[in-house]
């Protein structure tokens, strides 16, 4: 199963975009984020996706400060980049998540410190391109791409460095390298147990 778009008037602004994601009916587990402007339903991503993300998760806990979290199905937001996304992993201070109401579905991408994307065969584009534009725009200070789909074998990239709309490319490899998240984190991430595609 491949993404689909939700029919919407494409004049539609923020607010009415957000009725509609709230309002959009998918089965259990797929994914409704709002892209460019585009209301997208993502299939629930498999189980090779999991084991990456929990790996991930796993190495994270060691060393965040106990008053931080780990998200799988957190939405974050940025409206000036008509993006409302569901990454595999948030990492950010509870403290941006203790100020919203039970009614509140996202946060601002700008609350979190290193957001985490793991490629789906009907996600390469967004998250190689649309997804780390918006984040990059928002300030997130590190972005962490799992590309399962990249040509010549997986890869993983760390970003940094956020000016713009563009980040830079601050450590990348292929699947059994070891890729080493900056402070406030301070971790190595051993992708040798990463599942290839």
């Amino acid at each position: 199963m491949s993404a689909l778009t939700v029919d919407h008037d494409p004049g539609q602004g923020w607010d009415d975009l957000v009725r509609i994601w709230e309002k959009t009916d998918a089965p259990e587990g797929c994914r409704v984020e709002i892209i460019e402007g585009l209301v997208t339903v993502s299939p629930a991503p498999g189980i090779d996706h999991h084991v990456i993300a929990d790996t991930i998760q796993r190495r994270l806990y060691t060393v965040i400060p106990e008053d931080w979290g780990i998200y799988q199905t957190l939405a974050v937001s940025v409206p000036s980049r008509s993006g409302l996304f569901i990454p595999d992993l948030v990492v950010a201070p509870e403290s941006e998540l203790v100020e919203l109401s039970e009614s509140e579905q996202f946060v601002s991408a700008g609350a979190s410190s290193l957001i985490v994307e793991i490629t789906s065969k009907s996600s390469l584009r967004h998250d190689r391109v649309s997804k780390p534009a918006a984040y990059a725009h928002a300030g997130v200070p590190l972005y962490l791409l799992v590309d399962r789909w990249a040509q010549g074998g997986p890869t993983i990239t760390l970003y940094g460095e956020p000016q713009d709309d563009v980040y830079r490319v601050l450590q990348a490899g292929k699947f059994g390298d070891e890729i080493r998240l900056p402070a406030p984190f301070d971790v190595t991430i051993d992708t040798g147990a990463f599942p290839a595609a």
